[in-house]
C-alpha cells in the first residue's frame, strides 16, 4: 500500500478521541502512546513484512529490529513483544519457520525484551514481525512533532536498503554490499535512542517505508517547520548509487516520489539518482533526530565511538517553508 492509499483510508475513519492518548494518528508518528498515570505511558507498535533477504535467521533478525525501532524512536524502552507470523506450512519445512523465529528471538533478547506470545496463520507468502509494547515517561516522549527552528538534524544509519534489496532479488548485488546492508538492518537503534535522550533531542522518527523524504516530511508537517538537507552529508550504503543509476528502483520509491515530491524543493545541482535514494523505502533504517545545534556534534561523536559509524549531521530545521524540505 502506497502513502497516498494509506492517507486516503485513514482520513475516512471516525476515530474516537481519548484524553489519555498522548500520541495517536494525528502526527503520523512511529508508535502510539497511552498514558497510564503521571509517571508511565505505554508505547505500542506493530510491524511485519515479507522476506527481503534469503537467509531465514537473518530475515527474523531484520524484522524484529525493524519493529523494535518504533519504540526506540519515541524515546521509549521496549518491554514485551509478540510474534506475528504468516507461513506456508504445507509447502515449506517447519525448520525454516524455526530459523525465522530464532533470528527474531536473538534481537528480542539483545534488546532485553520478553517474548510473551504471538499469532500464526497459514499463508502462501511468508511474513514475520512483532507487536511491541514499551514504556516512556509522559513528559519525555520524543514524537516527530517537536522539532525546533535552529535544530540540527542527525541521521544514524546509511540509506539504500530498498534499492540494494531490489538488486539482490535481481542477482546483481555484490556479496560485500549485501553484507553491509544486512549489518545495517540488524543493528538495533537502542544505542542511538539512549544517547539522543542524553543529548537533549527535541524530536525523532525512524526512516522506514516512506523513505528519508517521506518520514522527514512527516516530522516537518507535525512540527510545523521546514528542513534544509545537505545532500553531500547523507550517509549511503556502498554501491547504492550504482544500482540506482541502472534503474534498480523498488516500486515503493516511485510511490513515495508521487506522493511527497510536491513538498520537496531540489537544488538543480543535486543528482536525480540521489533523489531516487532519498525516496527509497528503508527497512530497519536509522533514526532522524532533531536536537539543539550545540549538541549535534557531540552526539555524532558519541554514536561513532559506540559503533554507529555512519551517524552524520545532514541538515537543519528552519522556520519556513513550513511542512517542506529543501535539498541543497
Amino acid at each position: 500500500m502506497g502513502p497516498e492509499d494509506l492517507d486516503r483510508v485513514l482520513r475516512e475513519l471516525n476515530i474516537r478521541r481519548d484524553p489519555n492518548v498522548l500520541v495517536g494518528l494525528e502526527t503520523s508518528d512511529d508508535a502510539g502512546v497511552y498514558r497510564l498515570n503521571d509517571e508511565i505511558a505505554l508505547v505500542q507498535t506493530v510491524d511485519f513484512f515479507t522476506p527481503i533477504v534469503d537467509d531465514p535467521f537473518t530475515f527474523g533478525q531484520v524484522a524484529a529490529a525493524n519493529a523494535l525501532s518504533d519504540v526506540y524512536a519515541m524515546g521509549g524502552t521496549p518491554l514485551t513483544a509478540m510474534n506475528l507470523v504468516a507461513f506456508p506450512i504445507q509447502t515449506l519445512s517447519s525448520s525454516i519457520l524455526k530459523e525465522i523465529l530464532r533470528g527474531g528471538l536473538s534481537k528480542i533478547d539483545e534488546a532485553g525484551v520478553a517474548l510473551v506470545g504471538g499469532h500464526t496463520i497459514e499463508d502462501q507468502e511468508i511474513k514475520y514481525g512483532l507487536s511491541v509494547t514499551g514504556i516512556v515517561h509522559p513528559d519525555k516522549i520524543l514524537s516527530n512533532a517537536k522539532a525546533m527552528e535552529g535544530d540540527k538534524l542527525v541521521l544514524t544509519k546509511p540509506l539504500g536498503t530498498g534499492i540494494i534489496s531490489t538488486a539482490l532479488k535481481g542477482g546483481m548485488a555484490s556479496e560485500k554490499t549485501v553484507k553491509e546492508m544486512t549489518e545495517c538492518m540488524i543493528t538495533l537503534n537502542r544505542k542511538a535512542s539512549e544517547q539522543m535522550k542524553i543529548f537533549g533531542a527535541h524530536a525523532c522518527t525512524d526512516i522506514t517505508g516512506f523513505g528519508f523524504i517521506g518520514h522527514g516530511l512527516e516530522m516537518a508537517t507535525a512540527s510545523r517547520i521546514g528542513m534544509v538537507i545537505d545532500s553531500g552529508k547523507i550517509p549511503l550504503l556502498s554501491g547504492v548509487m550504482d544500482y540506482a543509476g541502472v534503474g534498480l528502483i523498488p516500486g515503493g520509491a516511485h510511490s513515495n516520489r508521487r506522493f511527497f515530491s510536491c513538498r520537496v524543493e531540489v537544488n538543480p545541482g543535486v543528482s536525480g539518482v540521489l533523489m531516487d535514494v532519498l525516496y527509497d523505502p528503508q527497512t530497519s533504517g536509522g533514526l532522524l533526530i532533531s536536537l539543539p545545534p550545540d549538541q549535534a556534534e557531540a552526539l555524532v561523536e558519541t554514536l561513532k565511538r559506540e559503533g554507529e559509524v555512519n551517524s552524520s549531521i545532514i541538515g537543519e530545521v528552519v522556520s519556513e517553508p513550513e511542512g517542506k524540505i529543501r535539498i541543497a
